[in-house]
């Protein structure tokens, strides 16, 4: 527009900020966009991209061993840790040259630097201290892991951004959290035959997903080896005189590791980004404050992602990014829909999730019908692994609409984003019930529940 240098410029090229760069550069804005470190973001550089070829690489003993069952003979097998990084490395430079490339096809200008405001419309580079201006400003800035600044030892502490490039893998490790971060390295670094305790603090981990889930991958992750520790926490961590790690508990229990990694949550990226000369507000967590429609307090400046600390998922960061360029240069007003997302723990075995978890449902349903299955999978059955599999619908007994869909076991995650769709549209447990089953398969499991399990009247469960 006149008298800007950019139609948008773009503060963060994560997964949200490159979505919003590249559609606008292609509707022929004129964008300029700040990285300061390296092109794709959280997810792509040290986030869900690389944690999954880690928990790939995490699953090969568990395979070798059940393939015994099955007639195979599996010579002696060994790791080699520099391997998995060197590769890993090729692949996420290969995503990031992608990233760079569809932005250069769209005509947008890259700055690689940091960025800050200066004013509503005004950003310094700081790399060469130029100031450009723009009509409309996105901040996609992310977040980074909470350090625990007050843990007495933080700074011996790794996060799961170190963890992708350690020069050794440890002999043992100590990690503190019980969300879907720490839960996925404790099973990877389990997986890879390293000694694994899990720290946490609440009574089960997990927290905010279906306590059935919770409790049976608990028990898996146990029976697995791996050491969970509830209810507990780090009161401080020493270098010890050997070089490995004391690690005190608030117990009064003291373990030795060789890595504590830390994974107690993430923090929105907004210091010192020059927000309150441009007159946006952040919350008392450092969030940047958004309406409905992603604007921030300022009129023409927008936030998308973990940066506004609503949910912080990749596909949710891209399509609040697609919404803001519908409200802000489509002249159609778009709301980003945050309701019903499907979400993975790539945990072993796997959690798959979409809608309510029973907790939340039976406090805002007056009555539910809970429809569970809980069996052996059928590739367990030569194998002798004891992983057990759980498929669970949550139904609004009054309409019948399925609100919530939960399973652990083999690619449950891939169940979880093909259950996204009709739960999303509105199903009810009657089409659930029409629909043929695919034999023989773990999914056919949530079109064959015919009879609840069990009801849920008023929060109380009714057998």
């Amino acid at each position: 527009m006149t008298g800007f240098d950019y139609d948008l410029f773009v503060i963060g090229g994560g997964s949200g900020g490159v979505r919003a760069g590249r559609l606008a550069g292609a509707m022929g804005k004129k964008v300029g966009l700040a990285e300061e470190y390296r092109m794709g973001g959280t997810c792509v550089i040290r986030g869900c991209v690389p944690k999954k070829l880690f928990v790939y690489a995490s699953q090969f003993p568990e395979h070798f061993e059940a393939s015994a069952g099955y007639g195979w003979s599996v010579g002696e097998a060994s790791f080699d840790w520099p391997t998995l990084i060197a590769n890993k490395d090729r692949e996420i430079a290969r995503l990031e040259g992608l990233y760079r490339l569809g932005l250069d096809n769209s005509h947008v200008e890259i700055h690689d630097s940091r960025a800050v405001l200066i004013d509503d419309h005004t950003i310094e580079i700081l790399k060469t201290g130029k100031r450009v201006t723009a009509d409309q400003i996105l901040v996609a800035t992310g977040g980074h892991p909470n350090p625990h600044a007050a843990l007495p030892g933080h700074d011996l502490c790794i996060s799961s951004n170190e963890a992708f490039h350690l020069a050794e893998l440890p002999k043992a490790i100590v990690i503190e959290g019980g969300g879907y971060i720490a839960v996925e390295f404790a099973n990877i670094f389990h997986g890879l035959g390293v000694e694994t305790t899990l720290i946490y603090r609440g009574k089960e981990i997990l927290s905010r997903f279906d306590h059935d889930l919770r409790q049976l991958l608990h028990a898996s992750m146990t029976e697995k080896g791996i050491r969970i520790r509830c209810v507990e926490m780090i009161k401080e961590v020493r270098r010890s005189g050997d070089g490995r790690l004391a690690v005190q508990l608030g117990s009064g229990d003291s373990i030795e590791a060789d890595q504590v990694m830390l994974a107690i949550g993430r923090v929105p990226n907004t210091k010192s980004l020059g927000l309150e000369a441009a007159g946006v507000e952040v919350d008392e967590l450092g969030a940047i404050k958004v309406d409905a429609y992603s604007r921030t307090t300022k009129d023409n400046i927008w936030a998308v992602g973990d940066v506004t600390n609503r949910v912080q998922l990749t596909p949710v960061a891209i399509h609040e990014a697609m919404c803001f360029l519908e409200t802000a240069f489509k002249n159609n007003p778009t709301k980003p829909d945050h309701k019903y997302i499907a979400t993975a723990v790539f945990s072993q075995p796997e959690i798959g999730t979409v809608g309510l978890c029973e907790a939340d449902a039976a406090r805002e349903y007056k009555e539910l019908e809970v429809y569970r299955a809980l069996f052996r999978p059928m590739r367990n059955t030569l194998s002798g692994a004891k992983d057990k599999m759980l498929t669970k619908l949550i139904v609004d007994a009054a309409t019948r609409r399925v609100i919530g869909a939960h399973i652990l076991g083999p690619d449950a995650g891939e169940m979880a984003q093909l259950l996204a769709i009709p739960i999303k549209a509105g199903c009810t447990k009657d089409d659930f019930d029409r629909t043929m089953a695919v034999h023989p398969t773990a999914s056919e499991e949530l079109v064959t529940m015919y009879r609840p399990s069990y009801r849920v009247v008023d929060g109380k469960r009714v057998d």
